[in-house]
């Protein structure tokens, strides 16, 4: 496996609880890296060449503003390129956001996405006004915005028949997603979700790090424990085919997943993450070291 970027979960914790959330994020959530932990992870990605970019995310990045700089620095201070995504809570108005990204543009940081949608509470959308937005360009700091649209019902019941994703489909129905946001869509039969249709299994190119180690193909779904086996030893000897979780989804998707381990199951799903998620949620017991953390799941 050859990583080209890491994405640290900076912390669990977010002063939203947004519904279609991964990993659960939420003002009463734990985690969160120190700086003793972070000069460790900068320290094992040295030693992996082919990792050139770090990208920081969470929960949410920006409530330890502090950490979030001094990690900026560092990651620019060994060469790699930078990335931060946030949900903008901090841009109240165009100098409040200068105030927060100049420390960060002044560290290194190469550029900034921010989530801009109504299902991050932002009713009245208007791009061009946001003040993050703004403030990142006038210091000459790359940004963008993330837009998501809320699940709609389908427009076009033969292409989702044919296995087309539901209009406002940008959602996958992961973690808070599966349990908040499924009621009342249409579904597909759970045995026709035969592949993983949004993460490459076997050489992804880029994974998370969450503050406690673990190491997240996709999120939810851990390839080992940084602070158990160095991260070189982790990518070197990691077979996504003898993993007791992506074994069977490469051999056959979720629904191999279920059939595989004989879970009881619903009649059907809204996409095949909805099924994978709601499978791996029954799993855990089973195997806790690959389905980790409760943060991932929901358990406080």
């Amino acid at each position: 496996m050859k990583l080209n970027s890491l994405h640290v979960l900076l912390t669990y914790q977010c002063n939203y609880e947004c519904d279609h959330c991964f990993v659960w994020g939420s003002p009463g959530q734990s985690g969160v890296f120190s700086l003793a932990q972070l000069d460790d992870v900068f320290r094992q990605a040295v030693a992996v060449p082919t990792i050139k970019s770090f990208y920081f995310e969470g929960g949410e990045t920006f409530i330890y503003h502090p950490i979030l700089v001094r990690a900026v620095w560092h990651a620019h201070d060994l060469g790699f390129t930078v990335g931060i995504v946030t949900n903008g809570f901090w841009a109240t108005g165009v100098e409040d956001a200068l105030a927060w990204l100049r420390p960060l543009r002044d560290a290194g940081l190469d550029c900034i996405e921010i989530s801009y949608d109504s299902l991050h509470g932002d009713i009245h959308l208007n791009p061009d006004t946001h003040p993050g937005l703004i403030a990142a360009r006038q210091l000459g700091l790359p940004a963008s915005l993330i837009t998501l649209e809320a699940p709609t019902t389908v427009r076009d019941p033969a292409a989702y028949e044919a296995g087309e994703p539901l209009t406002g489909g940008d959602v996958m129905y992961r973690g808070r997603a599966a349990v908040k946001l499924t009621d009342g869509l249409p579904r597909r039969p759970w045995e026709s979700f035969t592949s993983c249709p949004y993460e490459n299994l076997i050489d992804p190119g880029r994974v998370h790090l969450d503050p406690f180690g673990n190491l997240h193909l996709c999120q939810g779904i851990v390839m080992g424990n940084v602070w158990q086996r160095p991260l070189t030893e982790i990518l070197e000897n990691f077979d996504p085919y003898t993993h007791p979780i992506v074994g069977p989804l490469l051999a056959g998707g979720p629904a191999r997943l279920v059939q595989q381990y004989d879970l009881a199951h619903e009649r059907g799903y809204v996409d095949a993450c909805h099924l994978c998620y709601t499978a791996r949620a029954a799993l855990r017991e089973r195997f806790p070291a690959q389905l980790a953390p409760d943060q991932m799941y929901g358990v406080a």
